[in-house]
């Protein structure tokens, strides 16, 4: 098979496991703060749970690199589903007993999902050729869109499930992410062969160029000690995790914020099906106008885009409005931006040898500040308001957007 042929092969398998995945992802996104705040019995810890997924993507991050490094792609993006349908079993078993602490080490195992389909993006770049990485990268993102948009929108459907299982009403829409996960897992087994990465190694020239990372232990360590010297790199993860702390901290009290001015589960459900349309429908646009115009022009557009979401949202009063929707549909796209533009810049600075290491620290950087975001997030919004969280967030964007003509610039 040509190179081309499989490469096609390639994005073609990994899209119809990111619309598994983004079922599984974002069914229970809608509700997950929500369940925390149940289980926990305070609105104050209802970050938490989302916290603590996104924390658990970045540690999983740094497991599925270290697989991918040493077996490929396949193993790697299949190791992390496995881990979030752990995960998924004990949500559903801490909701029954109410135990927060389990509650908090599934979402923390379940973050295994967030990282497989975060990853599977990078294994689009392998077999491309630079002139259309953008694009193959996004088109694996967009892909996405179909879940992650269905799955928002399960709450309802859920809460039947809930029902017939005789499980809490909040429980139902993770009981589906579980069938989600579980197939795209199969998927990725049955259909991801061979081996994108692998066979980009094989077809490598240089197989005796020496690794500037060998004797360093760990992922971590190695991924850093390539980023660190590469100026590109460097700006491509500060891109990703800084629209990832702006995005991730806006979107997981909006659920709680639309609450309290009485919104139903159904349109909460519905506004971030609509956050997800902007964060992953509009992916090929994006990759385009990578390939064409740059990375870093397309990263300073997306903190553009982000600060004006944040200070939309900032300025919405609690319940539903068509503000607060406008905000998030922003909020997803600039995220957009952010994500492929810095994946992209990243990838291209990085030699073959070193990408796993380098993208799986990479998303552990995405956790670590989404973590981090969704934490303060939640204790923001207790102490001083959803308005102060909006200009907190469009703090960190307007950061982003000063800090994108620093640093070499490339082609990306």
């Amino acid at each position: 098979m040509s190179i081309p042929a499989l490469q096609r092969r390639t994005v073609t398998t990994l899209a119809g496991s990111q619309v598994l995945g983004g079922v599984g992802v974002s069914a229970g996104a809608a509700v997950g703060a929500l369940l925390a705040a149940d289980v926990s019995g305070s609105e104050t810890w209802a970050g938490l749970g989302g916290t603590a997924q996104t924390l658990g993507g970045a540690l999983a991050a740094l497991v599925v690199a270290r697989v991918m490094a040493a077996k490929g792609r396949r193993p790697g993006l299949t190791t992390g589903y496995l881990m979030a349908i752990f995960g998924g079993l004990l949500i559903v078993a801490a909701s029954v007993v109410g135990s927060f602490a389990v509650l908090l080490v599934g979402f923390l195992l379940f973050g295994g999902a967030t990282a497989a389909n975060s990853q599977a993006r990078f294994a689009a770049t392998d077999l491309a050729d630079d002139a259309h990485r953008g694009r193959h990268l996004s088109v694996v993102v967009w892909a996405t869109t179909v879940g992650a948009v269905a799955g928002p929108n399960l709450t309802g459907p859920g809460q039947w499930v809930a029902r017939q299982l005789h499980l809490p009403a909040l429980v139902g829409p993770y009981v589906l992410s579980l069938v989600g996960i579980a197939l795209a897992a199969l998927v990725l087994t049955a259909a991801l062969r061979p081996d994108p990465l692998l066979t980009a190694r094989s077809l490598q020239v240089d197989h005796d160029e020496p690794d500037p990372t060998a004797g360093l232990e760990g992922e971590a360590t190695r991924g850093w000690a390539v980023i660190r010297t590469r100026p590109d790199a460097l700006m491509g993860v500060v891109a990703m995790a800084l629209g990832h702390v702006v995005m991730v901290s806006v979107m997981i009290m909006t659920p709680l914020h639309m609450r309290h001015g009485h919104a139903g589960l159904e349109i909460i459900g519905l506004v971030i099906s609509l956050h997800v349309v902007g964060m992953y429908a509009f992916s090929p646009l994006t990759g385009w106008a990578v390939d064409r115009w740059g990375s870093r022009a397309v990263i300073a557009v997306g903190a553009g885009v982000l600060l004006t979401a944040s200070l939309l949202a900032a300025s919405t009063a609690s319940g539903h409005s068509l503000r607060l929707t406008a905000a998030l549909v922003l909020l997803g796209m600039g995220w957009s931006c952010t994500l492929i533009a810095g994946s992209t810049l990243l990838t291209a600075a990085v030699p073959l040898r070193q990408r796993p290491a380098a993208q799986g620290l990479s998303d552990v950087a995405m956790g670590l500040a989404g973590g981090g975001g969704g934490a303060l997030a939640g204790v923001v919004v207790g102490w001083w308001g959803y308005p102060a969280l909006g200009l907190l967030a469009g703090g960190a964007a307007l950061l982003l957007g000063l800090l994108v003509p620093l640093g070499r610039r490339s082609g990306c």
